[in-house]
């Protein structure tokens, strides 16, 4: 949690800590972190955490964004919180209302999951960190890099393969699937989880 003093708001703040910058890869990892900061500050969408600004103080790389208010969809479903199908209903369509969005700006989110979900206190849903989001037509996005978080990663994601934005719909069908079963179609370790998806049919 920040605060801006120029326009005396409340700010969320992600940094990239220098001594995660001594490797080889800085430059490319700050390239990164930098186009993704262009991607999602490019977003504009009533279900989607707005980014601010982008920048380094001292030595420190930083994204600041809008503070979101609000539970993530995680703790609700590590605490086995059951949700009436209205509810559902109508906070999947704000997700895919969100993502509807983003592709039709050319950003894939690439790691939708339940802790990057918000549930706010007025009934609105906000998708957070386009974190690992690229632009379409990026010519630094690198086939064969895996990023993701494996039950709710595509088989093209696990396979290091190129992804569009049918990536982020099958992450929110794990979520809907998750929403309706109170399981995940797909667990086990990584790897296990893995081969689940490549392989096997969710009950």
């Amino acid at each position: 949690e920040g605060y801006d003093p120029l326009i005396e708001r409340i700010v969320a703040l992600k940094t990239i800590r220098p001594d995660q910058l001594t490797g080889v890869n800085a430059h490319e990892f700050l390239a990164r972190f930098r186009r993704e900061a262009q991607a999602a500050g490019r977003l504009t969408h009533p279900n989607i955490v707005s980014i601010y600004e982008f920048g380094e103080d001292a030595g420190v790389w930083y994204i600041a964004m809008e503070h979101v208010h609000g539970r993530e969809l995680k703790e609700c479903f590590d605490a086995n919180e059951r949700f009436k199908t209205t509810d559902v209903v109508r906070i999947m369509a704000q997700i895919l209302a969100a993502l509807d969005y983003s592709h039709r700006q050319g950003v894939i989110h690439r790691d939708i999951k339940p802790a990057n979900i918000f549930l706010q206190d007025d009934g609105t849903v906000k998708v957070a960190d386009f974190g690992i989001a690229h632009i379409e037509s990026s010519s630094l996005t690198q086939v064969g890099s895996v990023m993701g978080t494996p039950s709710f990663m595509s088989p093209e994601q696990i396979q290091g393969l190129p992804v569009d934005g049918r990536s982020d719909l099958f992450a929110a069908g794990v979520i809907l699937y998750q929403f309706l079963t109170g399981e995940r179609p797909f667990a086990g370790s990584a790897t296990t989880t893995m081969q689940k998806v490549l392989k096997q049919d969710p009950l």
